[in-house]
């Protein structure tokens, strides 16, 4: 994949204790987490890189739509 540039959708959310959680939707299982957004960006990318080493072939190509919440009853 080397000379070849894959852009990938980055679901990012704060938990309860204030860290940062992203995840790559085309990638399942490729997530990470860091104190701030500057370390997660640095996270992530490495993560992707690890996850299609492990993968060996290219992700399935998704086109992002966008995210909604949903309400249901507690």
């Amino acid at each position: 994949m080397e000379g070849t540039a894959l852009q990938f959708d980055v679901v990012i959310e704060r938990d309860e204790e204030g860290i940062y959680v992203a995840s790559v939707p085309q990638l399942p299982g490729c997530h990470t987490d860091a104190a701030s957004l500057d370390e997660l960006m640095g996270e992530i990318r490495e993560a992707i890189e690890l996850c299609l080493e492990v993968q060996g072939r290219k992700p399935a190509a998704l086109e992002f739509i966008g995210i909604h919440r949903v309400t249901i009853a507690a």
